[in-house]
């Protein structure tokens, strides 16, 4: 046996057991950002989403006065949608490709992805997608899953509102096309 191949094999094995504890230790979100039923003084109609991005919730108005909320993951400062639109379309499992932005402000990062990337498991997109539209038109502001569950709760998207996959499935579920959006200031 080569000496030097064991010497790295020594000098690396802690790496590779704590890579191995971090890939078996199961994410954990906080109480607080568990889809909950609460109450809300917005006076909106039924089945409006509101988003409060400096709180990190989403509000689904169930009932006057009544709202389902989510935690949720928002854009990072100056790169956040705000002011009102409508769930123009939705995907189960959809493709994305980077804004021309985000291929701008960071092309080591995005460039690869110019052409898109399909639907999937390891899709930034996650499980499902809720279309932002205003005036019909998209606004490339999107309600999705995410592969990076540990967000939730913080501001480190390119603008997009991001959501657990289960918590996503579960508002796709209940939303419609039509749907309309209110991002509070």
């Amino acid at each position: 046996m080569d000496r030097r191949w064991v010497l790295l094999t020594l000098a690396t094995a802690p790496l590779a057991f704590a890579r191995a504890e971090a890939a078996n230790k199961k994410f954990v979100l906080a109480e607080e950002y568990m889809p909950q039923l609460v109450d809300v003084d917005a006076d909106v109609a039924i089945g409006t989403i509101l988003i409060d991005p400096a709180k990190r919730f989403l509000y689904l108005v169930e009932a006057t006065g009544v709202a389902r909320r989510y935690g949720i993951g928002v854009g990072r400062a100056g790169l956040a949608f705000r002011g009102t639109a409508e769930v123009g379309r939705k995907a189960k499992w959809p493709s994305w490709r980077p804004t021309d932005n985000m291929i701008r402000r960071n092309p080591k990062k995005y460039s690869r992805y110019a052409a898109g990337m399909k639907g999937g498991p390891g899709n930034p997109l996650g499980s499902r997608a809720l279309y932002l539209y205003r005036d019909g038109r998209d606004t490339l502001y999107r309600i999705h899953g995410t592969t990076e569950p540990w967000t939730i709760g913080k501001a480190v998207s390119n603008g997009c509102i991001r959501m657990l996959n289960e918590h996503v499935e579960d508002l796709f579920e209940r939303v419609p096309v039509g749907a309309q959006v209110v991002v509070l200031q």
